[in-house]
């Protein structure tokens, strides 16, 4: 099973670009998605974090977002302390829904996929990209967010420079009938590459 990993910064259209794929009837993993629900359901994980964030990590059952989001955007060993709990337990989860894939090729959306270094562990790589404007704009419009807020996340990733060296294939999703244009081309060329 080919394992294709999309990735992208903040408001580049990750998602977006997921779901057309999705759309073509790709199997896609939505790594941050499923790593929300397991810090959910995980008795160890809601563990791990209460030891390392302390009792205000959860409140009610439920995570504790805007209090980890403010320690870990202030301290880097905090971020990569959660990363170490998580991401191990993410990528188990996927390998367990891979099994269960039958196409060609799968989809593995993950935020910071060379940041961690999961792009070792995918076949090929695809990275989004839009101009910083554009993901300002877009953030700003679907987040309860400041500029702020974006410029600390985005300035805790990768550049979309630095990706796109690393990449296979680029998708630069500025207008929504472009990308899927883009993404149905790139989708065909896949097959022809593995058939």
């Amino acid at each position: 099973m080919t394992i294709i990993g999309l990735t992208g910064g903040i408001g580049s259209g990750k998602t977006t670009v997921a779901k057309i794929f999705k759309s073509l009837g790709v199997p896609v993993y939505i790594a941050d998605k499923e790593a929300k629900k397991l810090m959910r359901r995980s008795k160890v994980i809601k563990r791990e974090l209460v030891e390392l964030f302390g009792d205000n990590a959860y409140v009610n059952g439920k995570l504790n977002k805007p209090f980890i989001a403010k320690i870990i955007f202030n301290d880097k060993a905090y971020l990569e302390e959660m990363n170490a709990i998580v991401h191990p337990k993410v990528a188990k989860h996927f390998n367990k829904w891979l099994l269960k894939q039958k196409a060609s090729y799968v989809i593995k959306e993950v935020a910071i996929l060379f940041e961690n270094g999961g792009h070792k562990n995918c076949d090929l790589v695809i990275t989004v990209t839009a101009p910083k404007a554009i993901k300002m704009e877009r953030l700003l419009k679907r987040d309860d967010t400041t500029i702020e807020k974006i410029q600390a996340i985005m300035d805790n990733q990768w550049s979309d420079a630095k990706k796109i060296e690393l990449s296979d294939y680029v998708i630069e999703n500025i207008d929504i009938d472009n990308t899927i244009s883009q993404v149905e081309k790139l989708h065909y060329s896949i097959l022809d590459r593995l058939n």
